[in-house]
C-alpha cells in the first residue's frame, strides 16, 4: 500500500503575523453571507440531480477513538496486507485536495481521524461526488486503516456517502470571533473549538463523581418541585410565574433547602438533589441567574462533619478528573492538598484582611469604613450584614487556596442555628476557593419557635423594602413541630466548580446556553435565498455578554442565609 502524505505532513509556513482583533461579528456575519448563497445553489444543484441531502440509512460500526485505540499504537509493518474495514461517521473538519486524490479530517464526539480519498479506489462517479462535498458536511466512510509515513493514523476510503449536507459555513476564524456569539451559536462553537468541547465533557463526568460519591456515603438522590408557591431556603429575589390551573402566582424556586429538610423530619436520613436554582438578580463572570446546585442533608451531623466530608467529595473529584490535587486556575497553582485552611468571619476580617477588631466590632465604625470603600448601607443594616460586606471587599478576593470561613452571624444566618456558646453567631461556613464562593452549610435550626421568629424577621426587612427577604413557610415550622432530627446540610455550587476544574474564568463558559439579552436579526441570507441567517446582537446592538449587573449573594455566590 503507499504511503502518501498530506500537506499536514509538510512543513508549515513560518509566517508570523501580528495578533489579530478579536473577529467581529459584523465580520464574521459578511463572510458567512458570501459563502452561503454559494452552499445554497450548490445543495439544490445536488438535490436536483436527484442526490439525497439528508438520509437516514447510514450506521457507523465503530466510534473514531475506536478505531484509534485498535489501530494507533501499530507499527508501518503491522499494517501490511492487512484488510480490516472499518466505518465511522463524523463532520469534515478540513480537506487537502491533490487532483486525483484528497484528504480530509474527519471528526466525530470522540475524535478526530484523517481518511484518504483516491479516485482509483472509489466507484465509478464517486470521486466526482466526493468534490462536491464542503467542510461541515457530515458523512459516512468505509475505509482500510492505515499510516502515512510521518505515522498519522489514517483511513484509506472505499465507500464515502453524505449523511447531511451543511450550508452554513464554518469560519475558519471562528475561535478569533468575540466571545459572546460563541455563546449564542454554542452549537457552532462546539464544532470549531475543541477546549469548549472538552469542557463539557469533563463537567458531564464532574457531576457523574459527584453523584456517585454521594451515592456511596449513604445519600438517597430525591427530586423537588422547582415551582413553589413561597420563595425560601435563601435571600434572594425570585422570578414570578402564574400557575393558571390554581389562579395563583408561584415562583421558581431560589432552593430546594426547605422541602429536602422536610424529608428529614420524614424520615430519610441522608438526602441529596442536583438541579437547578433561579435567582432574579445579576449577571457577571461568576453569576448565571439560572444555576445548577448539589444541596444534601444529614441527620445526626453539625457543620464540622460536613466540613470534612466538603474536602474528601472535592478533593476525590479533582484527583478523578485531573489526576492531581494541584493543577493551574487562571495562571496561579490551586493546591487541594490538606488539611484546609479555617478561620471564623470575624478573625478572616482581622488577620486576612487587615482589618482593626474595633471596626469589626462596632456597627457605627464599621458602617463608616464601609463607606470609605466606596459602600453605604441602608439604614437598619445590622452588624452582621456590615461584617459580611468587608469580608466580601476585603477578605474574599485574597482567599486562592481552599479556606472555609465559619461562624457567620445569626442575623444573615436565618436557617442556621445558633452556636452554643456565642448565640450572636450561627454553626456555618463557606468555602472558598480562588476568590469564589463554591459552596455554604451549616447546622441545621430544628427549634421551631426559634425558626419562626427569624421567619418573622426577614418578612418585616422584605416589607421595609428587602426584596431578598424570605417569605415565612407556616407548613415548613409544622414540620418542624413534628421534630426534625439535628442535621447539617450543604449547596455546592456545580457551575464554580466546573470552572474551577476546567480552568475557565467565566460561568457562561461551562453553561451549555447561558441567558443573553434577545438576539436582532439582520442582514445574511437563508436557505431560502431570502435574509434570516441573522446577526447576533444584543438588544441594544452592541451585544450582552453575561458581565452586566450586579452579582447575587448565596451558594452561588456570596454571603446569603440560605444554600
Amino acid at each position: 500500500m503507499d504511503k502518501p502524505s498530506s500537506r499536514r505532513d509538510q512543513p508549515a509556513r513560518q509566517d508570523n503575523p501580528a495578533p489579530a482583533a478579536p473577529f467581529s461579528q459584523d465580520a464574521f456575519e459578511r463572510e458567512e453571507s458570501q459563502v452561503l448563497q454559494a452552499r445554497v445553489d450548490k445543495a439544490r444543484g445536488m438535490a436536483a440531480a436527484g442526490r439525497a441531502l439528508y438520509p437516514n440509512t447510514f450506521r457507523p460500526g465503530q466510534k473514531i477513538s475506536e478505531v484509534r485505540a485498535e489501530f494507533g499504537e501499530l507499527g508501518h509493518d503491522d499494517f501490511e496486507g492487512l484488510e480490516a474495514v472499518r466505518t465511522v461517521a463524523g463532520r469534515l473538519m478540513a480537506r487537502r485536495d491533490y487532483g486525483k486524490s484528497v484528504f480530509f479530517d474527519l471528526r466525530d464526539g470522540s475524535g478526530k481521524i484523517q481518511i484518504y480519498a483516491r479516485k482509483d479506489r472509489l466507484p465509478e462517479g464517486d470521486y466526482e461526488q466526493v468534490k462536491n462535498y464542503d467542510i461541515g458536511d457530515i458523512v459516512g466512510v468505509s475505509g482500510t486503516p492505515f499510516k502515512t509515513r510521518t505515522g498519522e493514523l489514517t483511513l484509506l476510503v472505499s465507500a464515502l456517502e453524505l449523511v447531511t449536507k451543511n450550508v452554513m459555513p464554518l469560519a475558519e476564524k471562528f475561535h478569533e470571533m468575540q466571545t459572546e456569539l460563541r455563546y449564542r451559536r454554542r452549537y457552532l462553537d462546539l464544532i470549531m473549538n475543541e477546549r469548549s468541547f472538552g469542557v463539557f465533557r469533563t463537567r458531564s463526568e464532574i457531576v457523574r463523581l459527584v453523584r456517585e460519591i454521594m451515592v456511596r456515603h449513604g445519600y438517597l438522590e430525591v427530586e423537588t418541585p422547582m415551582l413553589v408557591p413561597l420563595a425560601s431556603g435563601a435571600n434572594a429575589r425570585p422570578f414570578v410565574t402564574r400557575y393558571n390551573s390554581l389562579g395563583m402566582d408561584f415562583y421558581l424556586r431560589i432552593a430546594p433547602e426547605l422541602n429536602l429538610k422536610r424529608l428529614l423530619v420524614g424520615g430519610f436520613d441522608r438526602v441529596f438533589e442536583i438541579n437547578r436554582n433561579f435567582r432574579n438578580e445579576g449577571m457577571d463572570s461568576d453569576h448565571n441567574p439560572e444555576f445548577t446546585m448539589m444541596e444534601f442533608y444529614r441527620s445526626y451531623a453539625d457543620f464540622e462533619d460536613l466540613m470534612d466530608f466538603t474536602e474528601e467529595l472535592f478533593s476525590e473529584v479533582a484527583l478523578r478528573v485531573l489526576g492531581t490535587l494541584r493543577f493551574a486556575y487562571q495562571g496561579e497553582t490551586i493546591d487541594f492538598s490538606g488539611p484546609w485552611a479555617r478561620h471564623s468571619l470575624v478573625e478572616s476580617l482581622t488577620k486576612l484582611g487587615g482589618v482593626p477588631e474595633e471596626i469589626v466590632s462596632d456597627l457605627g465604625r464599621a458602617r463608616e469604613y464601609l463607606k470609605t470603600l466606596g459602600v453605604e448601607m441602608a439604614p437598619g443594616e445590622p452588624l452582621g450584614k456590615c461584617q459580611a460586606k468587608i469580608f466580601d471587599l476585603k477578605v474574599e478576593p485574597g482567599l486562592r487556596n481552599p479556606t472555609f470561613i465559619t461562624y457567620y452571624p445569626a442575623d444573615i444566618s436565618p436557617l442556621a442555628r445558633r452556636n452554643d456558646r456565642d448565640p450572636s453567631v450561627t454553626d456555618r461556613f463557606e468555602l472558598f476557593v480562588a476568590g469564589s464562593e463554591l459552596a455554604n452549610a451549616f447546622s441545621e435550626l430544628n427549634d421551631p419557635f426559634d425558626q419562626r421568629g427569624r421567619f418573622l424577621s426577614q418578612m418585616e426587612a422584605r416589607e421595609k423594602g428587602d426584596q431578598e427577604g424570605m417569605m415565612i413557610d407556616e407548613d415548613y415550622v409544622r414540620a418542624l413541630m413534628y421534630g426534625m432530627p439535628p442535621a447539617a446540610g450543604e449547596g455546592v455550587g456545580i457551575d464554580r466548580l466546573v470552572m474551577l476544574l476546567t480552568d475557565s474564568p467565566n460561568i457562561s463558559d461551562v453553561l451549555l446556553f447561558p441567558q443573553l439579552k434577545p438576539e436582532v436579526r439582520s442582514g445574511s441570507a437563508g436557505p431560502d435565498g431570502g435574509t434570516g441567517g441573522g446577526t447576533d446582537r444584543g438588544a441594544d446592538g452592541t451585544g450582552s455578554g453575561p458581565g452586566a449587573g450586579s452579582g447575587s449573594t448565596g451558594p452561588q455566590s456570596g454571603t446569603d442565609g440560605g444554600k
